[in-house]
């Protein structure tokens, strides 16, 4: 799952990282990389601190991502990550994951809703945000929940 990410990243890190003028051209790998591992690690985080109802709740909602508070702190950490790793400025880190992260987990809500669609799925991303230890009924529980 983590390389479908990767994938969706940089298919929408145009104006955000690759024709950005403060990012050099030969840091554009790896800040998407950067990029994408801090996704997840934001999305772990936020799930094992407040729970994955918490992250659930972007994938139950849908529609306007951009103001949830789920997307809200990832991308706060990813622009805290780019950074350190990167020694970006504040106003560049800011500028890239404001045009980016709601892009990204919009569509990655959407693919993940999209019964036409495998690239990503409940599961999977529940697996990544557990480490696979999903409790007894919790699938279950969540499967109801988007109708599955």
């Amino acid at each position: 799952m983590l390389e479908e990410l990767l994938k969706l990243v940089k298919e929408n890190a145009g104006d955000a990282i690759i024709n950005n003028p403060d990012v050099p051209n030969e840091n554009n790998d790896a800040v998407c990389e950067t990029a994408t591992n801090s996704i997840m690690e934001k999305l772990q985080g936020i799930a094992d601190k407040d729970g994955l109802d918490s992250v659930l709740n972007l994938f139950e909602k849908g529609g306007d991502v951009e103001n949830h508070p789920v997307v809200n702190s990832v991308s706060t950490g990813v622009a805290g990550d780019l950074m350190k790793k990167f020694n970006l400025d504040g106003n560049v880190a800011g500028t890239i994951v404001k045009s980016l992260i709601p892009i990204v987990l919009g569509k990655l809500v959407t693919k993940t809703n999209d019964p036409n669609d495998s690239s990503f799925n409940l599961e999977s991303i529940l697996g990544m945000l557990t480490g696979g230890k999903q409790g007894g009924g919790l699938l279950d529980k969540l499967k109801g929940m988007f109708g599955g």
